[in-house]
């Protein structure tokens, strides 16, 4: 399924499945060395589906979420390893945007949430950008306007006793050191 978030459109599919997340993979043409974010419903979501936040995991969520911070924490043994890319860790986040939200809330679990496109191309920010490289490939294509684009979401690993950014994004890591201070 392609739906939109607060920031571009992204593709979901249930996290423990592994013939899902392998379709994931071969869908975008992504390397299988690069693991697969998920998005929730909300923190009590990420804490029963997806794994355990750090005090510090904690701290950021409540000040960040809903929006466009990703924390990278340690993957529960439920989610499919492939996703995780054999790290053990995985990438989740809370959007600002009540229809991705809707769908973690069905779903009843976190969902995938990698843009909606081949790897390599731009994220796309609306439905018929989807629909023209995706195409058929997708079973689902939820349109609900466009996302806003812009800056990806922040990638932040709390895994450790400090954070790290992974990659830069809307949200500036200067704010979050600061926030932290």
């Amino acid at each position: 399924m392609a739906f939109p978030t607060d920031t571009f459109y992204g593709l979901a599919v249930d996290p423990r499945s592994g013939a899902a997340v392998r379709k994931i993979f071969e869908l975008k043409g992504r390397s299988d060395t690069r693991a697969i974010p998920l998005i929730a419903e909300s923190i009590t979501q990420v804490t029963e589906c997806v794994g355990t936040l750090t005090p510090l995991a904690e701290r950021l969520a409540l000040q960040y979420w809903p929006g466009p911070l990703t924390l990278i924490i340690l993957a529960s043994a439920e989610l499919n390893a492939e996703l995780t890319a054999g790290t053990g860790r995985v990438a989740v986040r809370v959007p600002d945007h009540a229809v991705a939200r809707t769908i973690a809330r069905l779903v009843g679990c976190a969902v995938t949430s990698t843009s909606a496109n081949a790897s390599g191309l731009p994220p796309p920010s609306t439905a018929d950008e989807v629909a023209a490289t995706l195409g058929d490939s997708i079973d689902v294509l939820v349109d609900a306007g466009a996302a806003p684009g812009g800056l990806p979401s922040t990638i932040v690993d709390v895994t450790a006793a400090a954070p790290v950014l992974v990659r830069p994004g809307a949200v500036h890591w200067e704010r979050v050191l600061k926030f932290l201070g």
